[in-house]
């Protein structure tokens, strides 16, 4: 590893260090079991992938060894605010006493003052009293994946032996509101739900469901052609503006993180979703090994920026590879650079550039259903910011506001 002089890094062929200072890691991904899963969803883009750096190891459990010093180190390089959201596959998979030692290295590696936030999604198949304690006395936040009612849910979402998944999961979602777990739903948006905004949101608001998030799928044949389960833009920009036309008026009781995101963009805040950041640098997947990738959607060799097991979190976070594709967000488009909203969605999601044809440098797939829910929601999103933040309104929102 090469040295510094003064406070520039010297680039070195295989470290590659990035000049200036790093932006900062401000939250981890992790994937304690890497991209396994218990259940066999048909629209999953993660497993068996072609690019999947660990698809021939059959075994992929992050070991407590490397636990610690994710924990230890982190806490350290990360002080005063932690966040450690865990993903997968399943995340559950790791067990139960592997995420009670997680717990007990945050006790023993945390400093007075230090506030650590833990996080979860999760397809909610193993979860029973003993999960829901660990998240309730900790106070974790859960994403349960959920589609809607049965005949929507199951068509995707079966389990190993191919049967659906709907009332196992519907069990958890009742153990979790019994044992009082906070949580929000994950709602993936295929071909089948896509015309159903109407449907979904009495369904969701039926169970006592008050945080929903909409996940659109767009996934594509080689040759850039859609798969059967993936929506268009228009669809999407449909259910969007249908949904916003049912959730205004519950609008401060129910939370949509779409609708939330754009309110926090207009609000001049840095939105909770990376999407609608000016550059993809904010969070790092961790694998169960200890790599380092910038995006769960890019996983791949060409990608890994470093391991926590030789690495330290300064060294990771100025790596060249990393501003490589946090740059790749930032690739000029002539639509963008007139667009009345790029100062809203910066471009959108790499992800969503990238999955038809492989160019960063492409259009966002859902580019026009932004446009259409933007023009519909930005004005009474705007009058409702005004009449929360009054007559003193930073200029970061009115600048917001005039486009």
């Amino acid at each position: 590893m090469s040295s510094t002089s003064g406070s520039l890094p010297i680039l070195d062929s295989a470290a590659g260090y990035a000049p200036g200072a790093a932006p900062r890691i401000t939250s981890l991904l992790i994937k304690p079991a890497s991209a396994v899963c218990n259940l066999d969803c048909t629209y999953c883009f993660y497993l068996d992938r072609e690019l999947d750096p660990y698809a021939d190891l059959p075994h992929r459990t992050m070991t407590l060894e490397t636990l610690e010093r994710l924990v230890d180190t982190y806490l350290f390089y990360s002080y005063p605010n932690s966040t450690f959201a865990f993903q997968g596959g399943e995340p559950t998979l790791a067990g139960l006493p592997f995420f009670e030692k997680l717990v007990e290295f945050e006790k023993r590696y945390g400093r007075d003052g230090q506030n650590v936030s833990n996080a979860m999604q999760t397809n909610g198949i193993l979860i029973n009293e003993g999960w829901c304690k660990l998240f309730r006395e900790y106070n974790w936040l859960i994403g349960l994946s959920l589609d809607g009612p049965q005949d929507v849910h199951d068509t995707y979402r079966f389990n190993k032996g191919g049967q659906g998944t709907w009332r196992r999961v519907m069990k958890t979602v009742e153990l979790m509101q019994k044992e009082k777990v906070e949580f929000n739903i994950l709602c993936v948006l295929n071909n089948i739900n896509v015309g159903r905004a109407k449907d979904l949101y009495k369904f969701f608001r039926s169970i006592n469901v008050d945080n929903i998030q909409y996940i659109p799928i767009s996934e594509f044949f080689p040759d850039g052609s859609p798969m059967p389960f993936t929506i268009t833009p228009e669809q999407y920009g449909k259910f969007l503006l249908e949904t916003f036309e049912l959730w205004w008026p519950d609008r401060r009781k129910v939370r949509i993180r779409f609708f939330d995101n754009l309110a926090e963009a207009l609000a001049g805040q840095k939105p909770g979703a990376c999407t609608l950041h000016e550059t993809c640098d904010s969070y790092v997947v961790v694998e169960y090994n200890g790599d380092i990738y910038p995006c769960d959607f890019f996983v791949e060799k060409r990608w890994k920026i470093g391991n926590i097991n030789t690495d330290s979190w300064a060294e990771i976070a100025r790596r060249q590879r990393r501003f490589e594709f946090a740059m790749n967000k930032t690739l000029p488009r002539p639509e963008c650079q007139v667009c009345e909203y790029e100062n809203i969605c910066h471009g959108g999601c790499p992800k969503f550039r990238h999955a038809q044809y492989g160019r960063f440098e492409d259009l966002d797939y859902f580019c026009e259903a932004y446009k259409m829910v933007y023009a519909r929601a930005i004005p009474p999103l705007r009058e409702e910011l005004k009449k929360l933040f009054g007559r003193s309104m930073r200029p970061t929102l009115q600048n917001a506001m005039r486009r």
